[in-house]
């Protein structure tokens, strides 16, 4: 037999989890004890006065008038799609390349998705492509600022001439493009708390930012069965109402997170050069991430390209180096999306992003050396 043994992996060496949350918890835990215990005392679990308050709060970062909490980023999809109207013989147009709640809320509401495809530096929708499948049946267009980075949106944003914009930043809070923030784009901007996220809660939670009072005044109603008072119904609404220990917890965790932002820009300019230094990218064996002029990335991932992308997520993993794969399969070619006509080769970019894209480790709080670990051992699975 000709197999080689593989090589031994040092059991002596520190995990390097794709993100620790734990050590984020330290730089906060008895803030956020604090004040969940102040919501148990005060037994005021729904729509308590915590929630206005980080509603106040969050808009304020934002730059906008209004932040309606919400369930989760999903829910905050949603509702922005029904304060929109959003139905049946309506289109919708978004990218292929995102997590599964972008198109989904649009397939709950019984519209039809038109997907477009990316551009392959920044993984996010272009404006040409949006702009190009735009009919006059679109209800809204949802661009998705894909891993930190907002998608250039600045001339569709301007143009007079273009259905409402849903700006999908569920991981893209603080993100920037020329001094924008996230949420100065379009008519709403939905973001996400799940705990994986740069403003991740203790379960699911959500947002969705507006400028404009009338639809912020329909979210709100939105959320609570479309009832205002309550037990009159106007509209036909749902429960997407943010949780009062959701609101306290994130009330703490808002203001530290311009702080963690800069670690992760920190720590993907470190990536950015020993990747350089060491000769993967020469020899195209790793891309990093593309930043647009003008844009402030805030790195909710670190995605590269490589070749042979799930053998290399293995040997790093067998060297207990964590990663995943945001997304292996595109949204036009998932099965219940089938029935809109799609197959392999109508987005090509997208395709072969799914083929390619690997996120590393690239959390505010990862060990010094630990970045040289994830290069050295990229670099010796190529054998470079």
């Amino acid at each position: 037999m000709n197999d080689v043994p593989p090589r031994p992996v040092n059991a002596d060496a520190a995990p390097i989890p794709l993100l620790d949350l734990k050590a984020q918890l330290a730089t906060y835990r008895e803030a956020a004890l604090a004040a969940m215990t102040r919501v148990v005392d005060a037994q005021e679990m729904i729509m308590g006065p915590e929630v206005g308050q980080f509603e106040r709060a969050l808009a304020a970062y934002a730059g906008v008038r209004s932040a309606i909490g919400m369930s989760s980023g999903t829910d905050a999809l949603l509702a922005a799609l029904m304060a929109l109207d959003v139905g049946p013989g309506d289109e919708v147009v978004t990218t292929t390349f995102s997590f599964f709640a972008t198109a989904g809320v649009v397939a709950r509401l019984g519209a039809k998705t038109v997907f477009t495809d990316i551009d392959p530096a920044t993984f996010n929708a272009t404006e040409a492509g949006l702009r190009a499948a735009v009919t006059p049946n679109t209800k809204a267009i949802i661009p998705v600022h894909l891993f930190g980075q907002m998608a250039d949106i600045r001339g569709l944003a301007a143009a007079t001439d273009r259905p409402p914009i849903i700006e999908d930043s569920a991981q893209s809070l603080g993100a920037r493009l020329d001094g924008r923030m996230t949420g100065g784009f379009g008519a709403m901007t939905c973001v996400s708390f799940f705990p994986s996220k740069n403003l991740g809660g203790f379960g699911d939670g959500g947002a969705t930012l507006t400028d404009d009072p009338v639809l912020a005044e329909k979210l709100a109603i939105l959320r609570v069965h479309g009832s205002k008072p309550k037990y009159f119904h106007h509209i036909v609404g749902g429960n997407f109402r943010l949780d009062t220990l959701q609101a306290a917890v994130l009330s703490v965790k808002l203001p530290l997170l311009d702080a963690w932002a800069e670690g992760r820009r920190r720590n993907a300019a470190a990536y950015d050069a020993l990747f350089a230094e060491s000769g993967l990218v020469e020899r195209g064996l790793v891309t990093t991430p593309a930043v647009l002029p003008g844009a402030y990335h805030v790195y909710n991932q670190y995605v590269v390209r490589v070749p042979r992308r799930d053998e290399l997520a293995a040997f790093l993993g067998a060297r207990g180096i964590g990663t995943a794969v945001y997304y292996p399969r595109p949204l036009h070619l998932q099965p219940c999306f089938a029935g809109l006509g799609h197959g392999p080769g109508d987005f090509p970019h997208a395709e072969r992003a799914c083929a390619e894209v690997l996120a590393l480790p690239v959390y505010p709080e990862l060990p010094a050396g630990a970045q040289g670990r994830v290069v050295r051992a990229i670099a010796e699975f190529y054998g470079v």
